[in-house]
């Protein structure tokens, strides 16, 4: 299975469902899943039960509160377009190999016509 052309970080544009049109970073990749979760995008709103303590590992306890609290969910890889930082539109995206001095590296480029720039820097 491969891997996803999507990375942790990247600016992605929604191509379907309710927040179609609209952009944001990618907080998580889930590549087992196909998945990516995307800063304040998919937003579902959660109701934890009462405020709970949690004993976190640095310093003592913390209290987190109950409450409404909206939470990005997944989103299936296909439903999003990766946004080109020099063109600045979303694109699919290809591979090329760079000739470096440590060896041959592989880097994530544009499909756009006329821009064909690397996405990864």
């Amino acid at each position: 299975m491969p891997g996803l052309k999507v990375k942790k970080g990247d600016l992605v544009e929604v191509r379907t469902g309710k927040d179609r049109g609209k952009q944001g970073r990618v907080l998580e990749a889930r590549p087992r899943e196909n998945k990516v979760v995307v800063e304040n995008l998919n937003l579902a709103k959660r109701h934890p039960p009462a405020p709970i303590r949690d004993a976190s590992r640095m310093g003592g306890p913390s209290i987190i509160p109950g409450g409404i609290i909206e939470r990005p969910l997944p989103l299936h890889v296909s439903n999003v377009m990766v946004v080109c930082p020099v063109c600045k539109k979303p694109t699919r995206v290809g591979y090329r190999i760079n000739e470096t001095k440590d060896g041959p590296h592989k880097v994530r480029v544009c499909k756009n016509e006329g821009c064909g720039q690397e996405i990864d820097s």
